[in-house]
This record gives structure tokens, C-alpha cells and sequence, in this order.
């Protein structure tokens, strides 16, 4: 596919990165020539310097053959804009980030009046994911599936684990309910397991299972953490505006610490429920003071990814709280988790993800559609679900006669509003939304997994 990709920050140097590892015919454009011939040259894409809402320039890139553009500058009018001229010269999709929370009520009528295909909120995406995660502390990541029915959970196994040495096979000693552990990291090995794998204290898992039974799966473990109900912001950006909107709005108490008292004052307007506090978040007497002791949750969301990991050691350090970081650089986040840190997340992967799911639709022609994509264990594993339809080659087949390739793995069935976590003996439909745990290679239809000879 060829697409445009206008803006080459955060997310679009990461969306272009991606992309470009998936066989796209790649053009980028931007007013900043050095980071154009970067990208140029490291990713082998094309490029060009000039403002991307302009006529001539669209033209050079030959916007009217593009499949998609993506605008993703750091100003919304200009993304509406570069989608709208894309639009006219023929574009056959175009995708905008709108990050302003006045235009976020309008998105419908823009969508509709300027052909967009997609809008994209990188921070509202952003606390939604805190959302799940605050409502689920005891997990290190959490996505969600068919509807919320299905839930994937990532958890690391505490050295005093009841998993520790237990294999798979005998994993309903140890929980009655339906549940299903999709992949392992160990140090920076991924598995995706068998029965005869032997689960280890320190491994890094995910797990499905439906939403009803996740709760169980954890108590089972015996780590389950309440919700957090006492949460802890600090940084007031548009991620702690939305991510506190949602908490307050279901009866959490927030406090939200930023340096900027112009910024307090917007806050204190916008969020009438959130108690606003003016200082420093990374003085030590400042955070005592505020009680971090007795928090369920502290979040690290200011502008400076190193503040926040600092902000977050120190955290865990000082209460037993659910810790949750934004960390943007992939290096970083790397550190982070080296260092035993929980929770780390990222707007810029979080909005990329989301745009991938949607190239891989549009090219999706054979027999599904990719309904949902989350990246899993630093993006070395894929969780993917697909939409069955009547040109899947193997429905009715048992899955214990499935011939599938290497490091794949059939994690869930939805089928009529039922949650299949699936044996040997269950089989694919027309109609089934399946979940697919895929490491190492990139999937654009659920028939890919099959091997080749089938």
C-alpha cells in the first residue's frame, strides 16, 4: 500500500517505523529537513520538506495515488486541512490526530463533512488505557476484547507464586475456571507455550480469559488488588484532564500536582471534582505531604520521560500503590522495566497501534477481518482478532487437526455472544470473532496462520 504519512514526531517517525518493517510503500513529509533525511535514510521510505497542507507539496508526493494519508502534525487545524486537500486529489482514505478536547464532541460531524476515515485522540487513547489498568491494578497491562467480553492480562509472577514450576497442562490444579496463558516472556526470550512448558517465578505472562472470570483468575493467584479508588496525577497534561474526567466521573477521588499555575487554574475550572495542586511533583516533601502514602494509584504523566521515571522509583519506594509511568522512548522504556518498574505506557505506540489495525483491514480481502490489534511483550508478540467469514479455508475443522505455523496460537472463540476459551475438540465458524497470539511474524488475515501446504 502507499501511504502519507505528514508530521514526523513522535508519531509519525513511530508509525512510519512500523509501517515501513511491514513492506509499505512509505512517503513522509515535514518542515524539518534533517528529520525527513533521517528517516529517509535509516528506514528506506521516501520523503519531502515543505508544509504538508499544501497543494503543490501533496502533489509531489503524489498524494492522489496514495491508499491512505495520515496527519499527524502537532496541530490539529493543519491535520484537518492536509486531509481535506489529500481528500480532493484523490486519497482513498485519510486518517487526522485531533488532540484539542474542544474539537473531541465534534468528531462525528468532522469525520462526515471532511471524508475522514479516522480521527485519532493520542491522550484520550491514552487514558483509556490508564483507565482499564486503574481498574485493574493488579495487572501490568491489560486490553481487551470482542465487545469487553474477552480480557488479556499481562502479570509477573512474584517469586512466592503459586505458578512457580507448575506446567501448563496442570494449570486447572491451580485454577477451576477457564483460562488460557497465550504467551511467556523469560529475560528476553518470548514463548508462546505448550502444555509441557514450565512456568517460572520472575516470568512475565499473559493470560485470557472472559471478562467475568479474569477476576477469579487473579484471586486464584492470590494478588488481587482492589480498583483504585484514591489516585495520585502527576503532570497536568491533556492525558491527566481525560484520564481524571473518567475517574471522577465514576466517584474516584483525584489530585492532580503541576507546576504551572496557569495550568492549575485551567484544571481547576475544567475538573471541579479533582483537587488541583500547584508545585514541583518530584519534591519528595511536596508528594508526602499530599499523602502518596495512602494512595491506590500514583501515575507519572508529566512531559519529561526521565522526571517520570524518577517520579515513579521514588514512588515505589515510599507506598504500596499501583505505579503507572508514561515513558515515550522505546530506550527508556526499556531501563524502566529493567529496573522492576509496573506499569509503563506510551501515547505515541498506543496511536500507532491503532492506525496498523486499520492498514491491515484495508488491505484484508480474503476470509476476515482484523477487528482488534494489541502489541504484547515490547511488541515482540501480536494479539489480533479476526472476524470470520465463509472464504476461511478450515471451518468446522477440531483445532487439534488445525495445521497452523510456528509461534501461533488460537487464544479465544466469540461465538454468539459466547466466550470459548478453546480445546483440541473446538473448531472456527462463519461468524466467530477468534483471537490469534502470534509471535514473530505479522498477520493481515486470519487464513495467514495456516500453513502453507493447507
Amino acid at each position: 500500500m502507499r501511504i502519507v504519512i505528514v508530521g514526523t514526531g513522535k508519531v509519525g517517525t513511530t508509525l512510519a517505523e512500523q509501517l515501513s518493517m511491514e513492506d509499505h510503500d512509505i512517503f513522509v513529509i515535514d518542515q524539518n529537513q534533517t528529520t525527513v533525511d533521517h528517516l529517509v535514510n535509516t528506514l528506506d521510505i521516501m520523503g519531502v520538506c515543505g508544509n504538508g497542507a499544501s497543494y503543490q507539496v501533496l502533489l509531489e508526493a503524489e498524494v492522489q495515488k496514495a491508499d491512505l494519508l495520515v496527519a499527524c502534525t502537532s496541530h490539529d487545524e493543519i491535520n484537518l486541512l492536509c486531509c481535506l486537500v489529500a481528500k480532493k486529489l484523490g486519497a482513498q482514505n485519510t486518517i487526522a490526530r485531533v488532540r484539542n478536547p474542544e474539537y473531541s464532541d465534534q468528531l462525528v460531524f468532522m469525520r462526515d463533512e471532511l471524508g475522514l476515515s479516522m480521527s485519532i485522540n493520542p491522550e484520550r487513547a491514552a487514558a483509556s488505557e490508564l483507565y482499564k489498568l486503574l481498574k485493574f491494578p493488579s495487572a501490568l497491562q491489560i486490553e481487551t476484547f470482542s465487545n469487553k467480553r474477552v480480557e488479556m492480562a499481562e502479570i509477573k509472577l512474584r517469586e512466592d507464586s503459586v505458578l512457580d514450576n507448575v506446567y501448563l497442562r496442570d494449570l486447572h490444579k491451580t485454577y477451576k475456571g477457564k483460562a488460557l496463558i497465550c504467551s511467556v516472556q523469560r529475560g528476553n526470550q518470548i514463548t508462546i507455550p505448550g502444555g509441557n512448558f514450565m512456568l517460572k517465578s520472575g516470568d512475565k505472562i499473559n493470560v485470557v480469559a472472559r471478562a467475568d472470570d479474569m477476576y477469579d483468575f487473579f484471586s486464584s493467584l492470590g494478588r488481587t488488588l482492589p480498583e483504585a479508588r484514591d489516585v495520585m496525577l502527576v503532570g497536568g497534561g491533556r492525558i491527566s484532564f481525560y484520564l481524571a474526567r473518567m475517574l471522577t466521573e465514576n466517584g474516584a477521588s483525584v489530585k492532580i500536582i503541576d507546576i504551572d499555575p496557569k495550568r492549575c487554574a485551567e484544571l481547576s475550572r475544567l475538573l471541579p471534582h479533582a483537587m488541583i495542586i500547584c508545585g514541583d511533583g518530584t519534591d519528595q516533601e511536596l508528594l508526602s505531604e499530599e499523602g502518596i502514602d495512602t494512595m491506590d494509584a500514583v501515575v507519572a504523566l508529566t512531559g519529561f520521560d526521565e522526571e517520570n521515571i524518577i517520579l515513579a522509583l521514588y514512588a515505589q519506594s515510599a507506598t504500596d500503590a499501583k505505579i503507572i509511568t508514561k515513558i515515550n522512548r522505546p530506550s527508556l522504556a526499556a531501563i524502566a522495566e529493567s529496573t522492576g518498574l509496573g506499569s509503563i505506557i506510551s501515547p505515541r505506540v498506543l496511536t500507532a497501534n491503532i492506525i496498523v489495525r486499520y492498514v491491515r483491514s484495508m488491505q484484508n480481502s480474503m476470509g476476515s477481518n482484523i477487528e482488534t490489534l494489541h502489541r504484547l511483550m515490547g511488541g515482540a508478540v501480536e494479539a489480533l482478532e479476526f472476524r470470520v467469514n465463509d472464504t476461511f479455508p478450515q471451518t468446522h475443522v477440531p483445532l487439534m487437526h488445525l495445521r497452523l505455523k510456528p509461534n501461533i496460537l488460537i487464544a479465544c472463540i466469540s461465538r454468539s455472544g459466547q466466550t470459548i476459551i478453546p480445546g483440541g475438540r473446538d473448531y472456527i465458524s462463519v461468524g466467530d470473532r477468534v483471537i490469534v497470539i502470534a509471535a514473530g511474524e505479522h498477520f493481515d488475515d486470519l487464513s495467514d496462520i495456516l500453513a502453507e501446504d493447507v
